[in-house]
């Protein structure tokens, strides 16, 4: 980079870490620093509620999702306004009313002790293995520019994070979440703006959109059922609308989130604000990988996009067959234009025959071009078979490198910095609520004073930052970031799901038959995402649905205590 990108990105980053700890003031209970007071507004929520989710992955991973895959993953998203609905006039209203720091305390209340502490412990591994994902996610950058290894990077991105968590606490982190989001929306949309800039004189937006089309990249709605397909109209909707329930109703990070609010309203109102922004935001994060993809039609993109595995393979025995395979690539690319262009020339003349011609054209063109790069991962995982052959968390990155203007790079990887930041301080946030008051307040020092509890959140913050930066050293080994993020909660968010939609509505399950149910579909889930026997996505809707039958079945036969929890009348 630049000196004035690096100047952008280090004044954007210190703003924000400023702005955040000066926002957050003194805090001296637990309610001020879990919860922020509980005082703030429903904009303020929704911006929150919204940084949480939208992580660097979302902004890292999800073009190269886009420019590998398509429009696809939008379907994703598309069970959010319903579970948003839900979650307004069921979970909401009980949060607030019973004043819970923690989602997981009203499960005591309703069960016993002990299916709190398991649910608690579920979002706990799940959560604590997820952040470290999304520490990351913005390491690959600073490792990529540096050229250094992700490591040193992943060390000083924990860092910085764990310590405005630590001393702002939750104010902390929704204030910086809200200047976050206004500079990420205004980020992107001029990002979208200046790829289609950057397209040959000739073609423009309308071209790029019909171009892509024409190659499988504008999938946005695929209605066939199959259960072991990812990404269609009825995983979204249904698997979507249990993983998003789950996710906004019962993860702590969100939770937390929320109950910031001032109010029962405040809350519905930021969490409706949620539901309907998200789905356009994340279909214009996607758009822009689309446009990539069309803008690399006329400009040659690299045959893989990490540049470390590429110096691997460069630096072995296997470099002349790397570098054959190159030349190949860029022989093939060359004809590629030329049927793109060609493509163009038929969208102009607006002829069905020659359209359906040039297109046919192109996509063996795009074909061959595919296969080289194939042989090219081919010989990098022989050179090592640990290599990752899954570059899609780079292409955006890459593009916006090499192409975009001095200053705007520094901007554009500020805001992947700022979306990493703003969600793993959410996380660390809800870990260390969730470790203080549902483990060590309730199980391990009850009665304590306020300091004492406002300490041990503190030093709960630290031991799961450290933990998750543990996480994020691995995470290179997972492929593509935000599918891998989605795939872990889908092992667990069914469960948890489950064990709170008997707390709402099946009045007469115990405690203990639903702890049991909870047990024994864990391991059913585990088991069906190892086999792969289901897209990840319906492990959501069949794991809140086996909690719910099993403990239904089992109820009767197994002794419970007497349920304690009744609704409060206001």
């Amino acid at each position: 980079m630049s000196l004035p990108d690096w100047i952008v990105l280090g004044l954007t980053l210190l703003t924000i870490v400023i702005y955040g700890v000066w926002k957050s003031g003194s805090n001296k209970n637990i309610d001020q620093y879990l919860m922020g007071g509980r005082s703030l507004r429903w904009y303020h929520v929704g911006l929150s509620v919204m940084a949480t989710q939208a992580s660097a992955i979302t902004f890292l991973s999800a073009p190269g999702q886009a420019y590998s895959d398509g429009m696809r993953f939008v379907q994703f998203y598309l069970g959010l306004p319903l579970a948003m609905i839900v979650l307004c006039l069921t979970f909401v209203p009980i949060f607030h009313r019973l004043k819970v720091y923690t989602a997981y305390e009203f499960l005591e209340q309703r069960f016993n002790l002990k299916t709190r502490a398991l649910t608690s412990i579920l979002f706990l591994v799940q959560r604590g293995l997820s952040t470290g994902i999304t520490i990351y996610a913005p390491s690959i950058i600073l490792s990529t520019i540096l050229q250094i290894n992700t490591v040193y990077t992943t060390l000083f991105i924990g860092g910085l994070v764990i310590f405005y968590t630590v001393y702002g606490g939750t104010k902390a982190v929704s204030y910086t979440q809200l200047l976050q989001m206004s500079i990420i929306f205004s980020g992107m949309f001029l990002a979208g703006i200046l790829v289609v800039s950057l397209l040959p004189a000739g073609v423009g937006f309308g071209h790029a959109v019909k171009l892509a089309g024409k190659l499988g990249r504008m999938n946005v709605i695929d209605w066939k059922f199959d259960r072991k397909n990812q990404y269609n109209i009825w995983s979204g909707v249904l698997g979507g609308f249990f993983l998003q329930l789950s996710y906004f109703g019962t993860d702590q990070s969100q939770v937390g989130r929320y109950l910031t609010g001032s109010s029962v309203g405040q809350s519905r109102l930021g969490l409706i604000m949620n539901g309907l922004l998200k789905i356009p935001m994340q279909f214009l994060i996607l758009l822009i990988g689309v446009l990539i993809f069309a803008f690399y039609q006329f400009n040659r993109p690299p045959m893989f996009f990490n540049g470390y595995e590429v110096k691997q393979v460069k630096q072995s025995h296997y470099a002349d067959q790397y570098n054959n395979l190159e030349n190949q690539y860029a022989t093939a690319f060359e004809q590629r234009k030329t049927k793109a262009n060609d493509l163009i020339k038929a969208f102009d003349k607006g002829d069905p025959v020659q359209i359906s011609r040039a297109q046919q054209a192109l996509k063996i063109a795009d074909n061959q071009a595919a296969n080289i790069r194939k042989a090219a991962i081919a010989v990098m995982k022989k050179n090592n078979e640990k290599a990752n052959a899954d570059d899609t968390n780079y292409v955006f990155l890459t593009f916006v490198t090499q192409y975009l203007p001095r200053g705007l790079i520094g901007l554009l990887i500020a805001i992947i910095f700022l979306a990493s930041m703003g969600s793993t301080a959410s996380a660390l946030n809800s870990l260390a609520s969730t470790s203080v008051v549902d483990i060590y307040k309730r199980v391990i020092n009850p009665g304590a004073s306020d300091k004492n509890y406002l300490n041990a959140s503190r030093l709960a913050t630290i031991f799961w930052g450290v933990i998750c930066v543990l996480m994020a050293l691995y995470a290179s080994k997972v492929g593509n970031l935000l599918e891998y993020v989605n795939k872990l909660g889908s092992y667990i968010y069914g469960t948890i799901l489950g064990i709170f939609v008997v707390a709402f509505y099946f009045k007469k399950i115990n405690g203990n038959a639903v702890f049991i149910a909870a047990i024994i579909t864990e391991v059913l889930i585990v088991i069906l995402g190892n086999f792969e026997l289901v897209a990840y996505l319906w492990l959501n809707a069949i794991g809140c649905i086996l909690v719910i039958l099993i403990a239904t079945v089992i109820n009767p036969v197994v002794p419970g205590f007497k349920i304690r929890y009744r609704e409060k009348k206001v």
